[in-house]
C-alpha cells in the first residue's frame, strides 16, 4: 500500500527553504538572523487523523491529496505520527475487523497523543452509538490502554477522559497540561518544547505584567506567568478556556487571571469602548502591562488589535504564518523594531512553518 511521501534525505534542504523564505519575508524589517529550530525528522506529529476506505470487504485507514477526495492513499502505517499512533493502528484495525459493533458505519478515526505517552482515540460514526457499541468500546479502550470518544450526529460518548495529559520541559521546570479532544493543540511536541523556551528567553525575567492574547490551552501563558508579576490572558474557546484554568490549577500557577473574550472584544474593552460583564471583578487599570504575547490564526491580527499591541513596550508574537506575520510587523514597524526572531518547523515536509518575532520599541 502506499502513503504520502517523505523522505528524510531532503530535511535540511527543505529547512534551508523555509530559512530563505522567512528571511525574504522580514528583509524590509531589518530584522536579525531567524535562530532555526528543527524538528525530529519522523514520529514527531502527535495528531493524526483518517478516513476509512472500504476495499477487498475492509476498512483501511486513508487520507486523499489536496482538492481529491476520490483518490484514496491507503496506510499501513505513518511514520510521520508518533510511535505510539502506530503502534495504535494495527491494534484498532484488527478490533474493529473483528467487530461488526465497532465496525459499522465507522467513517473516521482521529488519534491524540502526547510525549507523555497519553493516547485518547476518536471514532467518529453515521449512525447513532447505542449501549451495544459502550460494551464493546469500553472493552477497546481497556485493552488498548487510551481513552475512547464516539460521534456521531448529536452525540458524544467519553470513555476515560475526554483529554490527554501531556507534560513539557521548559526551562528545567516541567509543566502539566491537559489537552482536551477536539480543541487545538500543537502537533509537533518536541519543536512545541523549543517554541516555549525560546519565548521564555526572549520575554526575560520582568517587574511589570503581561498581557495575552489568544492564549489557547495556556500552552505559553504556564511557562511566561513565571516571568512576569502578573498575567491577563484571553481566549474565545469555551474548551480552551476550560483546559487552560484546569492546567493553570494543576500546575498551581495562581497569577493569572483569564477571561473568554476574542482578541478584537478585550481591545474594545481596553479603549473603553464598551464594558463586557464578563471582565467584572477584573481591575484592568491595576495592570502595568509592559508587554504582550499573541499567537494569533493564520489571519493574523486584525487591524484594531494590531494597534492595541503598539501600546506596550515589547510585543512578542509567535505566528503559524509568516506572510500576515510580516503584514502585522509593516503595521507596527513606524514605532516598534524586530530584536529577535526565530524558526520553529512545527510541519517537516510542508511548505508550512512557525515563526516568532520579538518587537521593542525604538
Amino acid at each position: 500500500m502506499s502513503r504520502p511521501a517523505f523522505d528524510p534525505a531532503t530535511y535540511d534542504a527543505q529547512l534551508a527553504e523555509k530559512k530563505a523564505r522567512l528571511v525574504e519575508l522580514l528583509a524590509p524589517f531589518a530584522a536579525p538572523e531567524p535562530q532555526v529550530f528543527d524538528s525530529p525528522r519522523e514520529h514527531y506529529r502527535l495528531r493524526a487523523e483518517f478516513r476509512l476506505w472500504r476495499e477487498d470487504g475492509q476498512r483501511h485507514y486513508a487520507m486523499f491529496a489536496p482538492g481529491d477526495k476520490h483518490t484514496p492513499i491507503l496506510l499501513d502505517d505513518f511514520p510521520i505520527a508518533s510511535l505510539r499512533v502506530n503502534e495504535l493502528m494495527p491494534r484498532l484495525r484488527a478490533a474493529w475487523q473483528a467487530s461488526e459493533v465497532l465496525s459499522f458505519k465507522l467513517f473516521q478515526v482521529e488519534f491524540l497523543t502526547t510525549l507523555a505517552g497519553d493516547a485518547l482515540i476518536t471514532l467518529a460514526y453515521h449512525r447513532p452509538l447505542d449501549d451495544a457499541w459502550q460494551a464493546e468500546a469500553e472493552k477497546l479502550a481497556s485493552a488498548l490502554n487510551v481513552s475512547l470518544v464516539g460521534r456521531s450526529r448529536g452525540q458524544r460518548l467519553v470513555i476515560g477522559r475526554d483529554y490527554v495529559a501531556e507534560e513539557l520541559d521548559v526551562a528545567g521546570r516541567s509543566f502539566h497540561y491537559r489537552q482536551p479532544e477536539g480543541a487545538f493543540t500543537q502537533p509537533n511536541g518536541r519543536v512545541c518544547e523549543k517554541m516555549l523556551g525560546w519565548a521564555y528567553d526572549a520575554l526575560g525575567e520582568r517587574q511589570d505584567d503581561l498581557l495575552e492574547l489568544y492564549c489557547g490551552n495556556g500552552n505559553f501563558t504556564l511557562p511566561l506567568a513565571t516571568r512576569v508579576r502578573k498575567v491577563l490572558a484571553t481566549e474565545i474557546s469555551k474548551a480552551s478556556v476550560n483546559a487552560a484554568l484546569a492546567n493553570l490549577a494543576d500546575n498551581g500557577v495562581d497569577n493569572v487571571e483569564l477571561v473568554r473574550l476574542s482578541a478584537e472584544e478585550l481591545t474594545q474593552a481596553l479603549n473603553e469602548v464598551r464594558p463586557f460583564r464578563r471582565l467584572s471583578g477584573i481591575d484592568l487599570k491595576s495592570y502595568d502591562f509592559g508587554s504582550v504575547f499573541v499567537d494569533p490564526p493564520r489571519a493574523g491580527m486584525d487591524p484594531d488589535t494590531c494597534e492595541l499591541t503598539r501600546r506596550f513596550e515589547r510585543i512578542l508574537y509567535i505566528s503559524c504564518n509568516p506572510e500576515t506575520l510580516a503584514a502585522n510587523i509593516a503595521q507596527l514597524h513606524d514605532t516598534h523594531k524586530v530584536t529577535r526572531c526565530a524558526l520553529f518547523d512545527q510541519f517537516p515536509y510542508t511548505h508550512h512553518m512557525e515563526a516568532g518575532v520579538l518587537l521593542e520599541r525604538r
